[in-house]
């Protein structure tokens, strides 16, 4: 395919012997190394006489169409040739061969250079050999020997010969040449410089790495075996051949035969001076992959006319499956490979023409230009906030300004305008805002949030003609340009609003034509510019080239689902008496210590009957003592289901007396909504077609591995009566809740029940009681937990709970706070559940247990306690993260007021959370330098920054944590030297912070610090 000859080169001892196999096999040179006169047979040495018959033998190659080359070792000659003791050669000295830091050969006399002089004199005496040898018919010469000559002399030793040969082929031999040797070959001449080819792996990169510097000298050539060494593997020579064949402009070997003629019959026609496309990479699992294509230019592929992929597999025990590297090909050419695998060590040749150009259509079509023509000149994209690009809400509070940006572009300088259009909850009417250009084709505008449910928006755009005549002329004027004629056109376009406006807007702007009509040339422009005059046409403008982007919806939800502190009790262990079932009056009595605290919302577990089979003694045993009360989450007994209480908890008539005061003392109640049943639920005698049902006759037991859940049994979904039977009723019993008052559920284990339900179920209950705010308890995959949340849940828990090193911690907020997940994503912190005793609480004593709630309450708007933490509890099952003696199987009495407790810790941070918008949510978070990685620093801030809190806590609940960290002055636009009072939210102590750069140490005993800080004026 390439139009450059390539030289495919048999290596033999005598031409005598080699022309017939030369010439059988297509080589096109014969390389040899003539014995000559005084040296003896299979000596490598060239003689200084290489004999009359030289010419003779050239002409015998000559008449079977094969060049002659001879081999030439340039720093060396026999030692018993003739003048081999001769300048500028020295014959062997005996005394070298007792050194052994110095090269000695018996057999070699070795070129003197000691200079560059001595180089010259080399390569002048080479030249006159090499022109007498050329002369005689030879037709080039392989240099060998040149890793003896240092880098700068090389020219000085190849240039004599280069001149003196302007005909032959110069081949430097390149194998064990450093890279400067390498580079010093530049420029000289050289027709072919031979790569390392023999000492290759087929998977090293030096390979092509050195195949690059070569290219660089000269068309690189490469041997298929190292020659004088021993022979190759027959697999290994054929991996090589075929490879140096294809792949380089000429190819050496000392083989000839059937396989030598087939690689050269059918590879080297495709030898080219550059190195081919090597589009699968070297090495690795699949064949090697070498392509080519013929075009006018070095082997372009986006020219060539034909292609040609040549595959080699390496591996010369195993076959290899032919794969294509079909994107180098660009599309421009059809491979096929066929099925058959390669044989180990086998090379497989594909060739393709270039496809044919499907644009030659002839005319282009009118109709498809119309359509074209109509399609939409602006565009709208970057919509944020949007989930998913509007598949999903965006969550935002009731109440709040939703700031929304868009990119619009449009051709050419034409100026644009934008709006904003939204509407509320059960709306069919949309209202408009027009948009401000931010710079950069960005586009922003505002809209409240004034009422719970979902609201929608969209953003549109279109060609504002009026605006792109005023900016013309004011450009115009400003540089002096008479714009008479674009007074005119205006003019038209005041025109055309009038007659299109019969209303208010197109009267007046009738009225300003009148008025236009007495004015001069300068006066007429400035009230044409007249801002009122613009605001009109704005009013009238029919929006050329309109565009409007699909509906954003978003989720305004209240407060509560952004901002809140959760204490979560079982209700049964608050009588204080662990031999007397508490009740809904005995929570009423903690109500006040409860509140004393700061927390708005208190949750319950389960509070429905509990299952007697299978039921669960303390520590989760399996054999229960009578009376022991079970496990609140085997829902449903003889005395009902879900939509019932524990009779020992008392009535519905307690429940809302208890709900009456919890609100009197600003508290919420919470329940727990958890889709499972006890073995004795009413449903499984009831609704049987609602279960999987085993061939036994049984349900299979819930389990977690490695916990199992004897006493609880699951309901199928998609069951034979499931749809909508199971469905219906599990939304109505959550509107029963809803109907007791109670808009707050924490949803056990969301990710095991269907993602459709869950989105229809709150949807409908959403319809109903826009303020239902549903926590999802899904510990289990980011994905999963985030479409949770996509779907309705307002809230999540979070890793936060196994979140523990300073990067852990700020690697996970980031995520949280970040785009795409910030606009859908509330974390909700608890530090501890009846189901989790984190192991960092289990070892770090009363700080840890200041660590984890000064991080829960400040890094994020939601936060949660089960009862215990407090009071620091953490004994544990032995190497488990369970605590012992769990109020899940057992009444537990507590100590209020323990010793140690953190009660007043946990009071202040809810105090500094209801005082601190900034804490209200963990948006606003901006991480700080502190020079220790066992401090986290940051701030939390409001958009505009009148509230900003700053955060220093140690991560390590046993050890002096002295730090310097950095006050963000930077964020007020301050000097590094300006100051900031600091106010600390725990003490109430007042500082002032001179400088960026602050110092202080936290302790076990005051882990974390907490300060509201703001510029000194």
């Amino acid at each position: 395919m390439s139009e450059l000859p390539s030289l495919r080169i048999l290596y033999g001892a005598s031409a005598d012997l080699a022309l017939r196999p030369a010439r059988e096999a297509g080589f096109s040179h014969l390389l040899i190394r003539h014995p000559g006169e005084g040296v003896a047979e299979g000596e490598r040495w060239l003689p200084l006489a290489v004999g009359a018959d030289l010419a003779s033998r050239a002409a015998a190659a000559r008449e079977a169409g094969l060049g002659l080359l001879l081999d030439l070792t340039l720093d060396r000659i026999a030692a018993r040739a003739p003048l081999a003791g001769d300048a500028p050669f020295a014959g062997p000295d005996p005394a070298v061969a007792l050194d052994p830091r110095r090269e000695y050969d018996a057999k070699a006399a070795l070129a003197r250079l000691g200079t560059i002089e001595d180089a010259a004199a080399l390569g002048a005496w080479w030249a006159e050999r090499l022109a007498r040898w050329h002369g005689q018919g030879v037709s080039g010469f392989r240099l060998l020997g040149l890793e003896a000559v240092r880098p700068e002399w090389l020219p000085s030793l190849l240039a004599p010969m280069r001149k003196a040969t302007p005909g032959a082929l110069l081949l430097a031999w390149a194998p064990g040449l450093s890279p400067a040797q390498i580079a010093a070959l530049s420029g000289l001449g050289l027709d072919g410089v031979f790569g390392s080819l023999p000492w290759w792996d087929f998977s090293a990169l030096w390979f092509w790495q050195e195949w690059q510097r070569l290219e660089a000298i000269a068309p690189v050539l490469q041997a298929a075996e190292t020659v004088a060494g021993p022979a190759p593997e027959p697999v290994r020579w054929r991996q090589a051949a075929s490879l140096a064949a294809f792949g380089a402009a000429g190819w050496l070997s000392a083989r000839a035969g059937a396989e030598a003629g087939t690689i050269n019959e059918r590879l080297a026609p495709y030898a080219a001076p550059t190195r081919p496309v090597l589009p699968a990479g070297p090495g690795g699992r699949h064949p090697l992959a070498l392509l080519r294509g013929e075009s006018s230019g070095p082997a372009d592929l986006r020219f060539a006319r034909r292609a040609a992929l040549l595959l080699i597999n390496p591996d010369q025990a195993a076959p290899a499956a032919p794969a294509l590297p079909l994107a180098a090909l660009s599309g421009r050419f059809r491979l096929t490979p066929g099925e058959a695998p390669l044989a180990p060590g086998e090379w497989r040749l594909l060739t393709a023409d270039a496809l044919p150009d499907r644009g030659a259509r002839g005319a282009p079509d009118v109709a498809s230009a119309a359509e074209a023509a109509a399609q939409p000149r602006l565009a709208i994209e970057a919509i944020t906030p949007a989930v998913d690009g509007g598949l999903f809400p965006v969550k935002a509070i009731a109440g709040e300004v939703l700031r929304v940006e868009a990119d619009i572009v449009f051709d050419g300088h034409e100026q644009i305008a934008a709006a904003l259009r939204h509407r509320g909850p059960g709306s069919l009417a949309w209202r408009e805002v027009r948009m401000r250009p931010l710079g950069n084709d960005r586009w922003t505008a505002e809209f409240p949030l004034g009422a719970l449910g979902r609201h929608e928006f969209t953003v549109l755009a279109w060609h504002d003609r009026f605006a792109t005549w005023r900016d013309e002329v004011q450009k115009k004027a400003a540089a002096g340009v008479d714009t008479s004629l674009e007074l005119r056109e205006g003019e038209a376009l005041l025109r055309a609003a009038a007659a299109r406006d019969r209303g208010k807007a197109g009267r007046a702007i009738a009225e300003h034509l009148k008025t236009l009509e007495k004015l001069e040339t300068e006066a007429r422009r400035a009230a044409m510019l007249d801002e009122h005059l613009r605001a009109l046409m704005d009013e009238t403008d029919d929006r050329p080239h309109r565009v409007e982007s699909h509906a954003v919806p978003v989720e305004a939800e209240r407060i509560g689902a952004r901002f809140a502190s959760w204490y979560e009790v079982f209700p049964r262990s608050l009588s204080d008496d662990p031999a007397r079932h508490g009740n809904f009056r005995d929570v009423i009595r903690h109500l006040p210590r409860i509140r004393a605290m700061g927390f708005d919302v208190l949750y319950f577990p389960p509070i429905h009957p509990i299952g007697r089979i299978n039921r669960k003694g303390p520590n989760n045993t399996l054999n229960p003592a009578p009376g022991d009360p079970g496990s609140p989450y085997a829902i449903g007994a003889a005395e009902g289901g879900h939509d019932a209480l524990h009779p020992e908890l008392g009535s519905f008539e307690d429940f809302a007396e208890l709900r009456r005061e919890a609100a009197r003392h600003g508290l919420e109640i919470a329940l727990d909504f958890a889709v499972q049943c006890s073995p004795d639920h009413p449903w499984l005698r009831e609704h049987k077609g609602w279960f999987d049902w085993r061939p036994d006759g049984t349900i299979k037991y819930a389990e977690n591995p490695p916990k199992k859940y004897q006493d609880i049994v699951n309901v199928d979904f998609y069951a034979k009566d499931a749809v909508p039977g199971l469905w219906r009723a599990l939304c109505d019993i959550v509107l029963f809740w809803c109907g007791h008052g109670v808009r707050l559920f924490r949803v056990d284990n969301p990710h095991t029940k269907p993602f459709p339900f869950w989105e229809w179920m709150i949807a409908e209950v959403r319809a109903r009681h826009p303020d239902a705010i549903f926590l999802a308890e899904a510990f289990t995959r980011p994905k999963i937990m985030y479409r949770l949340a996509k779907i309705g849940f307002s809230q999540s828990y979070t890793y936060f709970t196994w979140r523990n090193s300073k990067s852990e911690l700020t690697d996970y907020l980031q995520e949280l706070t970040e785009a795409p997940v910030r606009d859908f994503f509330r974390p909700h912190f608890f530090v501890n559940t009846p189901d989790i005793n984190p192991i960092f609480l289990q070892y770090s004593g009363r700080s840890g247990f200041l660590i984890r709630a000064a991080l829960a309450a400040t890094l994020s708007g939601l936060w949660g306690v089960y009862n215990g933490f407090e009071l620091c509890e953490a004994q544990a099952l032995e190497g488990r993260e369970e605590y012992r003696d769990s109020e899940k199987f057992q009444l537990r009495a507590w100590d209020w007021d323990r010793p140690g407790n953190i009660v007043r810790e946990v009071a202040a941070l809810n105090e500094a959370r209801r005082l601190n918008p900034a804490l209200q949510t963990h948006l606003g978070l901006t991480f700080l330098n502190a020079y220790n990685d066992a401090v986290l620093a940051y701030e939390k801030a409001t958009p505009d920054r009148s509230n900003v809190v700053l955060a220093l806590v140690s991560v390590d609940p046993r050890n002096p944590q002295p730090v310097d960290f950095e006050i963000p002055l930077w964020l007020w636009h301050l000097p590094d030297d300006a100051s900031a009072v600091a106010e600390d939210l725990m003490s109430g102590e007042r500082l002032v912070w001179r400088g960026k750069m602050q110092r202080t140490t936290l302790t076990p005993e005051r882990p974390f610090a907490l300060w509201r800080v703001r510029p000194e004026i």
